[in-house]
């Protein structure tokens, strides 16, 4: 008889199955069946404490991981409230200093225009503004006023017999240094003392006979001017140097002509005054009755006397710092 080859059935009844084979095999299984067909054993249960215990384990880090990052994020928004809270206090703090400054700057603001106010609004004048107001519109007249008012066209004068007469103007000398125009002694004198310069125009009386130059100093101040003229040279050879005009009826008139000086003082100038005879007589050629008994020095010194007062004479002062309206 022949073997029967394995699996094969050899009776009627049915033949068993191999384990793990077939469709309907065993699935599932926790190991896979070794060759000699024992199954190894599944230590899934055996391993439960220590498996339950890497899973509290597992559990319990990832609470503390959990609660880690919540720390760290309440520890964060902490930091973030905290230096919330001083952003606001330095802002504060700066606000606040900046709203001081700004009041303080605001009060200099107000101050200053309520004493600019008080300064620029109009007042009336104190004694010493006026006296300084006078001084000041005295002592700029020789550049502020033109010549022609300096030296008028005209100056009326009194000749004998008390008769009112006028002396013309024949011609005005540029300015010159106190130097070039004046004799050398009073020139000295009056260098010591800020002479600024000299003006100078020559005039003739009604009848032509007699020449006048009249020379005008402007000292530094009216103290200065006091004090230098009590220490002129008291001669009346030496003073402001005459000024001739080609031409006209005064070409011959020069210092060999002169036959008298004089000055008079008013406000910071000296006004002198050179006169003589216009046909050209020189001093030693005129008696000194004649000259005393001619028109020639009351001619002189009415045009150096009414040229002197009008630079002198004090103006009209306003009230107010503003005019006339407080």
């Amino acid at each position: 008889m022949k073997p029967e080859p394995p699996g094969k059935r050899t009776g009627k009844g049915p033949a068993p199955r191999a384990a793990g084979t077939g469709a309907k095999a065993r699935r599932g299984a926790p190991w896979p069946v070794r060759a000699s067909g024992v199954r190894t054993p599944n230590l899934g249960a055996s391993a439960g404490p220590r498996a339950g215990a890497a899973r509290a384990g597992a559990g319990t880090a990832g609470r503390s991981w959990l609660g880690g990052r919540r720390s760290a994020a309440a520890a964060q928004a902490a930091r973030e409230q905290e230096e919330l809270r001083q952003g606001v206090r330095r802002r504060g703090l700066f606000l606040s200093l900046v709203s001081v400054v700004l009041v303080i700057a605001a009060t200099n603001v107000l101050l200053g225009a309520v004493g600019l106010l008080q300064e620029t609004r109009s007042r009336p004048l104190t004694d010493a503004e006026r006296a300084e107001y006078v001084r000041q519109d005295v002592a700029r007249r020789w550049h502020s006023w033109p010549a022609t008012m300096v030296f008028p066209d005209e100056v009326e004068y009194i000749g004998l017999g008390r008769s009112q007469r006028l002396a013309r103007r024949v011609g005005i000398a540029p300015e010159a240094s106190c130097r070039a125009g004046l004799d050398a002694p009073v020139a000295k004198v009056l260098e010591g003392y800020g002479c600024r310069t000299l003006l100078r125009a020559t005039y003739v009386d009604q009848s032509a006979t007699y020449a006048i130059t009249v020379g005008v100093a402007v000292l530094r101040d009216e103290e200065s001017r006091v004090v230098a003229a009590a220490k002129l040279p008291v001669d009346d050879r030496v003073g402001v140097r005459p000024v001739s005009f080609p031409g006209t009826v005064t070409e011959s008139f020069g210092a060999a002509q002169r036959q008298r000086t004089a000055w008079v003082g008013a406000g910071p100038y000296i006004v002198f005054t050179a006169s003589g005879y216009a046909d050209g007589r020189t001093r030693q050629q005129v008696p000194p009755e004649e000259i005393l008994h001619s028109e020639l020095w009351p001619v002189a010194q009415s045009i150096g006397g009414r040229i002197a007062r009008a630079l002198g004479q004090p103006p009209d002062v306003p009230r107010c710092t503003q005019g006339n309206v407080c």
